[in-house]
């Protein structure tokens, strides 16, 4: 199974054509001309996912250090002035490409604009910049995303025998345009749903800058609104997640009211294995760090690849080339698969009381 989804995921970097010679429109054919290759790479924060810095840094940081190219990797800790200033002390170091998560499409876009006004080839790393002026984007799928989260909590309703279940929404941040393309994915599957009075829709609010500390207020909230009749909750990502379950906790709710997941993150699937989260999804961050590598690569030396797919952006009214990769849906039998593709480790996950819970998951 493992193998399959690594040849779907793979197919997007098979796609990247040959190298040309970078024309007018890509703005970075002054980068490779008279400068040294050097890339800058501005992450979004270390609070909202332990990706970021646990796996993102890691396997950019590999595939530039395999390729041989000067590189800067910063990370904005969620400060939107920091970002720019980031950046604009990147551009004046001479990097020739630059690759950033943005923090909202707003900054996204001045820090492009301006990249792009000195010659600097850019890309949208995981987040589509609204607007913005970036070469590539470089993401998952992320309406699938969403779309497994929407399956997955109906999964585990269906499982857990809630007649006319309350769902209630703990969506991502409102300025990141992923956690839309998120509750787009997730609604076409609830919806419906709701519509036909299979489910009820209970509260639904975004949270503040993907911040799990207010999650877990806004979810407690959601808990004394509905008189504790929550059957079911689709939080955006696992730390929305488990700061659902540390209220469920406090309610003894917890292990029976499914929540789900993203990003597959080490108390991710902890919370999956004792029975408190019913799934999370699983983006190979390698696959998605080494295809903006080698893109970033390629334009850092004054050079392009062809991606053979683009994503529209409707509020600049172009469409961005584009490498979206193929998300998995992961539940407690498959946890296994994310430790033997390498994105966390058995020693991390299966710790203290884990160990026997792994044991029962089949992991060896």
């Amino acid at each position: 199974m493992r193998k399959g989804f690594l040849a779907v995921g793979t197919v997007g970097l098979l796609a990247l054509g040959s190298l040309t010679a970078c024309g007018d429109e890509s703005g970075g054919d002054q980068a490779g001309s008279d400068k040294t290759p050097k890339i800058g790479v501005i992450l979004p924060d270390s609070k909202s996912s332990a990706r970021w810095e646990g796996a993102d840094r890691k396997f950019l940081q590999a595939a530039f250090e395999a390729a041989g190219v000067d590189y800067d990797i910063q990370n904005a800790q969620g400060d939107k002035t920091q970002f720019q200033t980031i950046a604009d002390q990147m551009i004046t170091s001479g990097v020739t490409a630059l690759m950033i998560v943005n923090l909202d499409s707003g900054t996204g876009k001045a820090v492009l604009d301006k990249a792009k006004s000195q010659g600097v080839a850019t890309i949208d790393y995981d987040r589509l910049t609204l607007g913005g002026s970036a070469e590539y984007y470089v993401s998952f799928d992320n309406e699938a995303v969403g779309k497994l989260q929407g399956e997955g909590l109906a999964k585990c309703l269906t499982d857990q025998k809630a007649e006319k279940p309350v769902v209630a929404y703990l969506n991502g941040s409102p300025t990141d345009n992923n956690a839309t393309l998120f509750k787009n994915g997730y609604d076409s599957v609830l919806k419906p749903k709701f519509d036909a009075n299979e489910y009820t829709k209970g509260p639904d609010q975004s949270v503040p800058d993907w911040d799990n500390a207010q999650a877990a207020t806004i979810f407690e909230q959601m808990l004394t609104q509905t008189g504790g009749k929550i059957d079911g909750v689709l939080a955006a990502n696992d730390g929305l997640g488990n700061a659902a379950i540390s209220v469920l906790k406090k309610n003894k709710l917890n292990g029976k009211v499914p929540v789900t997941g993203q990003d597959a993150t080490t108390q991710g699937l902890q919370n999956i294995l004792a029975g408190d989260q019913c799934m999370t999804v699983y983006k190979a961050v390698k696959q998605e760090a080494d295809a903006a590598a080698e893109l970033a690569i390629a334009l850092a030396k004054g050079e392009r690849k062809e991606t053979g797919q683009t994503v529209k952006d409707p509020e600049g009214n172009r469409d961005v080339p584009a490498v979206l990769l193929t998300p998995q849906a992961i539940y407690k039998e498959n946890v296994k698969d994310v430790i033997a593709d390498g994105f966390v480790t058995k020693e991390e996950v299966c710790t203290g009381n884990f160990a026997a819970l792994c044991t029962e998951a089949g992991i060896s």
